[in-house]
């Protein structure tokens, strides 16, 4: 367990911080390893319909990796071996969480945050966020799941510039890029995020789950699709109480309460 990671429910959302402010919300072994497991307990919860990711303090969403963490060259080679493997794992459940993500991103967003933010579904950030993967000053190679990722978002001549030059990139240019969905003024950012998760948690729950599920095969390679699971979640919508309830509700023109089954 770790403070340097917290969670939040309130249904229907809930809220993973990452909570390092003084090293800008830089990532250990442990804070992956706890993020995981709230990523998992969030999966989990009925209750919980959309997913919000953060930093605290303010100043920072992500900033990468926490080396002071490192600094014991005899425990190096171990140390690093397990916070690979503790980020592997943590950023599995958030891009394969069954629920909507959402990236609530304020400030800084660098490295390792811009790796966790494209993890999520949905990126929204303050216009006064800032974005970089220095990994070319700093010598450090990036494994193919993590680049592939980037360039399904902004595609291969946009994911050359941000690695080649190094460089930090503004909130707008960020968007025009489409490294976020939408860019808002700081103060708003909060609210601006809390609605946009309520006008996702009012919608079937199901419907959401198989169109992810779609999308996250639809980005790998053709032999490794699973379209039996993407037919499987069409066919379980199909059949469920929400399927009744949402005709019935257009039909009788008000809002529906879906139930998730």
């Amino acid at each position: 367990m770790t403070d340097k990671m917290l969670s939040e429910a309130a249904p229907p959302i809930g809220t993973m911080i990452f909570n390092n402010p003084a090293r800008h919300n830089a990532v250990s072994s442990d804070m992956w390893a706890r993020a995981a497991e709230i990523m998992a307990q969030f999966s989990r919860d009925p209750s919980i319909r959309v997913v919000v990711v953060t930093g605290a303090g303010g100043r920072a969403f992500v900033s990468g990796a926490d080396i002071s963490k490192f600094e014991d060259e005899r425990a190096n080679a171990a140390a690093e071996e397990a916070y690979h493997a503790n980020t592997s794992a943590a950023r599995d459940k958030l891009v394969n969480c069954p629920k909507p993500t959402i990236a609530k991103i304020r400030g800084y967003c660098i490295g390792g945050g811009v790796a966790t933010a494209l993890g999520c579904d949905i990126r929204i950030c303050s216009d006064n966020s800032h974005f970089a993967v220095p990994a070319a000053k700093l010598g450090i190679g990036y494994d193919y799941d993590g680049i592939r990722r980037l360039v399904d978002v902004v595609g291969p001549s946009f994911a050359k510039e941000i690695f080649y030059t190094a460089r930090q990139f503004s909130a707008q240019e960020a968007k025009d890029m489409g490294l976020v969905d939408r860019v808002v003024p700081e103060a708003a950012l909060d609210g601006y995020v809390r609605d946009y998760a309520l006008t996702i948690a009012g919608n079937a729950s199901m419907t959401m789950h198989a169109a992810k599920t779609s999308i996250l095969q639809a980005l790998k390679d053709p032999a490794d699709r699973d379209l039996a699971l993407c037919e499987r979640l069409v066919d379980a919508c199909h059949d469920s109480q929400d399927y009744v309830e949402g005709r019935k509700a257009f039909m009788e023109k008000r809002k529906p309460r879906f139930l998730g089954r």
